[in-house]
């Protein structure tokens, strides 16, 4: 029997590529495991040289383990573009977040304000910065722990308005999403796959990248709350 494709990725993509992996299986009949964990941790064991085939990070990420000999060079494909969006407890009062001013006017109002350990929260303190409220936060912010979904620490109150990737917030229960970061305050990450190193099934490998990036992918993408990368 062939042996499984095993791959990794950060939990931001974890619900789109379970559908993708299951969508490929149906097609080629070779068997797809990705383990989906924090971003950190997941690029930490590729680099580490845990043996994967597959590794799905934000693009920054992936550029590191490429430079580094972790992944095959030039085996990086461009899978999804994944927004931030907002959302408050589900018993929670509705608030206005549909311009820049109006959110920065929430986050003000907020009791505590939750982001991720991924990108999109390292974006979002960058943009609490360049707003100049840093550091009227001090001591509101809270950050999840790695691999921990910040909507659950809405659902369970731990925090008053929480950020992260639409597609980690869509299949939560307990949280109402409120919308998508307004114009003009925008975080957006791209998410890539490459083929790592330690790879024993390289070409298949490849084949998975390619499904995943093709279009037969979109319909899956944009109902896991992404678009096909640009």
């Amino acid at each position: 029997m062939t042996a499984s494709l095993k791959g990794i990725s950060s939990m931001a993509t974890r619900q789109v590529l379970g559908e993708l992996a299951r969508a490929w299986q149906q097609r080629s009949g070779r068997q797809v495991e990705i383990e989906s964990v924090g971003g950190v941790d997941a690029a930490r064991r590729v680099a580490a040289g845990e043996a994967f085939d597959v590794v799905v990070l934000a693009s920054d990420a992936i550029g590191k383990l490429e430079a580094g000999g972790h992944v095959l060079a030039g085996s990086r494909v461009d899978l999804v573009d994944s927004g931030v969006a907002i959302a408050v407890r589900d018993t929670a009062k509705r608030i206005d977040v549909s311009s820049a001013e109006a959110l920065k006017a929430a986050v003000l109002a907020a009791s505590t304000v939750g982001y991720s350990t991924g990108p999109s929260g390292v974006a979002l303190v960058q943009l609490f910065q360049r707003w100049g409220i840093a550091q009227d936060l001090q001591g509101r912010l809270v950050q999840a722990p790695p691999g921990v979904p910040v909507g659950s620490l809405v659902a369970r109150g731990e925090v008053a308005l929480g950020f992260q990737q639409l597609a980690e917030l869509l299949h939560l229960q307990g949280i109402t999403i409120l919308g998508p970061m307004p114009p003009g305050a925008e975080i957006d990450t791209t998410f890539s796959g490459a083929v790592c190193a330690k790879s024993t099934q390289a070409d298949a490998a490849r084949e998975l990248l390619a499904f995943m990036a093709s279009p037969a992918a979109d319909e899956a993408k944009r109902r896991n709350g992404m678009e096909p990368a640009a």
